[in-house]
This record gives C-alpha cells, sequence and structure tokens, in this order.
C-alpha cells in the first residue's frame, strides 16, 4: 500500500507534489493510514489474545493474520472501485477485531482474573 500511495503520487500530473492531493493519491494516502492504524490495534489484540489462548488453539492466530491481510487488500479494491462498496472489506477487517478484543477483555476479567495484575 505504501509503495502504490507514493508511485501514485509520483505518477500524478500536479505540478506541486506538496499541494492539493487528486482522488487516486487521496485514496491511496487514506488506505495506507487506516492500515496502519488498524495493523497496530490487531497487533497488540494478537499478541494478548497469544497469551490466553490454549495450545491446541493457537493454530488461529495464522488465520487470523491471513484473514487480515486478505481483508485489508478487499478493502483497497472495493475502495477504488467507489465509497458505497467498502463496507465489506472494513466488515472483514473490523469485525474479527472485535472478536478478539472482546475474547481478549473476557478472558483476562473473567477467566483468569488473578493474574490481571500478576
Amino acid at each position: 500500500g505504501m509503495i502504490v500511495s507514493g508511485i501514485s503520487r509520483l505518477c500524478s500530473s500536479a505540478l506541486e507534489p506538496f499541494g492539493e492531493l487528486q482522488r487516486e493519491v487521496e485514496i491511496h494516502r487514506t488506505y495506507v493510514s487506516q492500515s496502519v492504524h488498524l495493523f497496530i490495534l490487531y497487533f497488540f489484540n494478537m499478541a494478548v489474545l497469544a497469551t490466553y489462548l490454549p495450545q491446541e488453539v493457537l493454530k488461529l492466530i495464522p488465520l487470523l493474520t491471513g484473514l487480515f491481510a486478505i481483508s485489508r487488500l478487499i478493502y483497497w479494491l472495493s475502495y477504488a472501485i467507489g465509497r458505497s462498496f467498502r463496507a465489506f472489506g472494513f466488515s472483514m477487517t473490523f469485525l474479527p477485531l472485535l472478536a478478539m478484543l472482546l475474547w481478549n477483555l473476557y478472558s483476562m476479567f473473567v477467566v483468569e482474573p488473578e493474574n490481571l495484575l500478576a
């Protein structure tokens, strides 16, 4: 995403590269900034999730990582097509993040509250 954003900025026909952004450049810039924010949330959720999952269920971590990558690509393609189509890709990214957050909170406060501050 960052490479395509840079290439689209370089290939845009703007005389001032730091001036007003065209729609194509703005799409890629928005996608990259949103992806960075969602990846940070995903990374911290995944780190906490890996500590609370049982050993036999740890195979979910690569599957969730693949789902995150595929859903971001679907979001990027649908965002380039039109803004009304991007809800599917965003929901594929956001809903697993929300489920991981709820599972982490459940594990911390309900399953093992005695190890919360330890």
